[in-house]
């Protein structure tokens, strides 16, 4: 298959919406908080001259969608771009064109194609600075063999999520990298 065929057979936003099992609230929180200054939606609309579509490689289940996607979809409403989701393990094809590091099935990944199909560019699954915040808190877990690993690890998840869910600077974060990825496109 190619990009216009994956993109094809995904979900629309408010489909995906409206399947969530995992972590709704909280993401339509943040693209309730979240808004592009006028400096961003400047540079968003730029991108609408470029017909872009977008297909998100995704789960609800993932924290990571969960903080990205509502910045995708500011960025996408000024930018007119059409979003379809593909939940990545029903979809390990095309996920497995886009591993993380060569090895991992992380997630979200955004492409961004245009009205041919043919990849402008691809985004995901974190923002630098989000990335160095989780590995920080990596660095605090026992082994993995101490019997309180999975009570500690769990505890770091739950500061993670409420890290990303109520912190507005890790939202502007996510919105720098996405944009430092699409500038290449608007020149």
């Amino acid at each position: 298959m190619n990009l216009n065929d994956w993109f094809d057979k995904g979900m629309t936003l408010d489909q995906y919406i409206e399947g969530m099992k995992v972590n709704r609230e909280e993401m339509l929180r943040i693209h309730e908080q979240f808004h592009l200054t006028e400096e961003q939606r400047s540079f968003a609309a730029k991108l609408a001259d470029k017909n872009l579509r977008v297909i998100v490689l995704t789960a609800d289940w993932c924290g990571d969608a969960m903080l990205c996607i509502p910045i995708l979809m500011r960025i996408a409403e000024v930018g007119k771009m059409e979003l379809r989701f593909l939940i990545r393990d029903d979809n390990l094809e095309l996920m497995d064109q886009y591993l993380t590091n060569g090895k991992s099935r992380s997630i979200p990944i955004f492409i961004f194609i245009d009205e041919e199909g043919t990849e402008q560019a691809v985004w995901g699954p974190r923002a630098p600075e989000v990335q160095q915040f989780i590995e920080n808190l990596r660095s605090t877990l026992p082994p993995k063999e101490d019997p309180t690993f999975e009570e500690k690890q769990k505890e770091m998840y739950r500061q993670f999520k409420k890290e990303i869910t109520s912190n507005p600077e890790r939202w502007t974060q996510v919105y720098n990298s996405i944009e430092d990825r699409l500038s290449k496109l608007v020149g």
